[in-house]
């Protein structure tokens, strides 16, 4: 009976230490960290690392020097199988997270790693048509990123 006791107690010791390693927040929700700022390094990081391809981010820079503020996001190593549609979905989706959570960024870079794009917060709320910021939840925000980037075609008159 005693050797059943340890080890029923060992085990749920290990399960609350991994249980404890696995707590982090990057799978919480985004939307905790809507009206951070450019120069908030840790919210930006927390915002770019839960969104698409955030397993091939190389880094990221905020640009606070000066007025526009801006991120410069920079990936490599993606799959060769990506072509210019995914990365030019990816720089849409992710530039509409962005706008939307970080209250003065203007602008966002996506280099990928044979593809650079730019993307400011006028332009792309002038193609929804809505303004990014009324935004509460990510799921209204992902409802109306999927129902624009269904249309090939009018991503590529965005870029």
């Amino acid at each position: 009976m005693k050797k059943i006791t340890k080890f029923f107690f060992f085990s749920l010791l290990i399960l609350l230490f991994l249980n404890g390693c696995n707590s982090s927040n990057v799978n919480g929700d985004i939307f905790q960290f809507k009206d951070s700022y450019v120069g908030d390094n840790g919210a930006v990081g927390s915002i770019v690392m839960q969104l698409p391809y955030s397993e091939y981010l190389n880094g990221f820079e905020l640009k606070t020097k000066e007025d526009p503020y801006g991120i410069i996001l920079n990936y490599k190593d993606l799959d060769a199988k990506e072509t210019e549609k995914n990365y030019k979905e990816t720089a849409i989706y992710n530039a509409t997270f962005i706008f939307t959570l970080v209250k003065n960024a203007k602008w966002v870079t996506f280099n990928f790693d044979d593809q650079e794009y730019k993307i400011k917060k006028e332009a792309l709320e002038s193609w929804y048509g809505k303004k990014l910021s009324e935004y509460t939840s990510e799921e209204d925000l992902t409802k109306l990123t999927q129902k624009y980037l269904e249309d090939e075609s009018k991503v590529n008159q965005f870029f």
